[in-house]
């Protein structure tokens, strides 16, 4: 497993293209392992620095009634056992300051979703734990005003900290990406990531469940990345129509090498 400092070294190694990629919610650690392979043996092929990703709690499900994850004990068993078998960097959300303890023993990235990125406390005790830090822009947020998200974590000792864009609320069940965004933010001293996948969701779109718009997922990343995005986020399935949740708006897992290619192309051309 690499040490804390290597990986954000791999992170911020200029013109390197970072992805950030699994599926949404661990649906059964035969799935994790099955994604983790297939994109970390993809990623080492193009020269891709790769995290692996996975939810061991949706907390923030349109439908109570909805597949949340199998929890923070049992999907953090996973997520540990994918870190020391295949030896990759790992990423998942927290959702309270009580989780944090437990995650950052098992993986190296921890995520504050966006709908929590304002959440002083629970800010504070991410960058408290080491680990690295990524905030997802809230979709209520000016791109400007993640300043202060910057601003709380630096002050609570986290130096290792990303920024993802992840969309702006636009109308009912909608979402749009402001390119400008990326450069504001990058502005603050931080990568940014582009959050693909979430930026072509229709939020509450189907009713009890989100909808989503996949085929506009790839234009985003390769859009982001000529605007100077630095790693792109993905949430990739099998069998995206048939995944426990966010499967609209996931990219399915035999799709990602083309793709995966033609960013690390865009990203060359843009940094030339």
């Amino acid at each position: 497993m690499l040490s804390n400092n290597a990986i954000w070294k791999s992170l911020t190694k200029k013109n390197r293209l970072f992805l950030i990629a699994g599926p949404c919610v661990i649906e059964s650690e035969a799935l994790c392992f099955k994604v983790a392979r297939t994109m970390a043996k993809t990623c080492a092929k193009l020269g891709v620095t790769y995290i692996f990703k996975a939810s061991f709690d949706k907390a923030n499900r349109s439908s109570g009634k909805s597949f949340r994850g199998p929890g923070l004990d049992e999907g953090l068993a996973v997520l540990a056992k994918i870190r020391f078998e295949l030896g990759l960097p790992i990423l998942t959300d927290v959702h309270t300051e009580g989780q944090i303890s437990s995650a950052a023993r098992e993986v190296d990235v921890l995520q504050i979703p966006a709908f929590l990125c304002r959440q002083t406390d629970l800010l504070v005790a991410a960058a408290a734990s080491g680990k690295i830090v990524n905030v997802k822009k809230g979709q209520f947020l000016a791109p400007n005003d993640m300043a202060q998200v910057v601003k709380k974590v630096r002050e609570s000792g986290g130096e290792k900290l990303l920024l993802t864009e992840r969309g702006t609320t636009f109308g009912y069940n909608n979402l749009v990406v402001d390119m400008r965004g990326l450069s504001i933010m990058k502005q603050l001293g931080c990568p940014v990531v582009m959050d693909a996948t979430h930026a072509v969701q229709l939020p509450g779109g189907a009713g009890d469940r989100s909808s989503g718009q996949r085929e506009f997922a790839p234009v985003l990343a390769q859009a982001a990345l000529a605007a100077g995005a630095d790693g792109v986020f993905v949430e990739t399935h099998p069998d995206p129509d048939n995944a426990l949740s966010d499967g609209p708006n996931m990219i399915p897992l035999s799709d990602m090498p083309k793709h995966l290619a033609r960013w690390v192309r865009v990203m060359e051309a843009a940094r030339s």
